[in-house]
């Protein structure tokens, strides 16, 4: 069923991925942007901020689900901006809202976290019908991490479990969920593999041809950190993802 969808953060690390198979799918698709899309790719581009709501109700005049990947700098900015979206959704009788959102929202005490938890808790009250995926983290944050990382001549990283995912196979996942019918949770999406992040840290660093001691820093074992070393942002019943850290990085990843 041919469907018209508006991308939050369709320009995005996943919102891309989902604006291409949507269009690929015949599907008709608008990118929500702040500013004008700079060249050409697939999808409407529609004017609109989630900062203050001015756009929204012109960009889903029409729509009937939403895929909603655009995130705030922090939990709170999170929650008011789909505050918006739900408002604005609902006056425009919007059938399916899609939320991507982490792995361990509610069982790790960090503020971003929490309003991730928060936004998924409108969006189930919000009387839309709704998806949520929750996901480990991205290839791409491992990458930022651990190019920090290796700045210095002695190369420190948390001693923590990480499962990190192919953002392109996030995005495959999340079309595949706007284009069905409304399901609420679904199962959680990892990584293929389980990995301690020094481990990955050295992975990075032979790949990029650079030579650094690494030290694994043990976390404390307090709030939020304690939920991190319990790997509690984990998902290794979800771990149906098929690209590691290292194939992503042997495919030009991360550059």
């Amino acid at each position: 069923m041919e469907r018209t969808v508006l991308v939050t953060g369709g320009t995005g690390t996943v919102g891309r991925g989902v604006v291409e198979r949507l269009a690929a799918g015949g599907h008709r698709v608008r990118v929500l942007s702040r500013r004008e899309r700079s060249g050409r790719g697939p999808g409407t581009a529609h004017r609109g901020d989630l900062r203050d709501g001015r756009g929204l109700d012109a960009a889903l005049d029409g729509a009937d689900t939403v895929v909603h990947c655009a995130t705030g700098y922090s939990g709170t900015a999170d929650l008011r901006q789909a505050r918006r979206l739900l408002a604005a959704a609902r006056r425009a009788g919007v059938r399916h809202l899609v939320y991507i959102s982490i792995v361990g929202v509610d069982a790790i005490g960090f503020g971003y976290y929490r309003g991730k938890l928060a936004v998924e808790e409108a969006l189930a009250a919000s009387g839309l019908g709704w998806t949520v995926l929750r996901t480990t983290q991205f290839h791409q944050l491992v990458v930022r991490i651990c190019a920090l990382a290796a700045r210095p001549p002695l190369a420190l990283a948390p001693d923590v479990p990480v499962q990190p995912v192919d953002a392109d196979e996030v995005a495959a996942r999340l079309a595949a969920l706007a284009a069905g019918e409304p399901a609420g949770r679904v199962p959680d999406m990892g990584g293929p593999r389980v990995e301690r992040l020094p481990d990955l840290l050295r992975t990075y660093l032979a790949r990029s041809g650079r030579r650094r001691p690494v030290v694994a820093v043990p976390l404390p074992p307090i709030g939020a950190a304690a939920g991190y070393r319990a790997g509690r942002h984990l998902a290794p019943d979800g771990a149906v993802g098929r690209t590691g850290f290292a194939e992503f990085l042997a495919a030009g990843g991360g550059r």
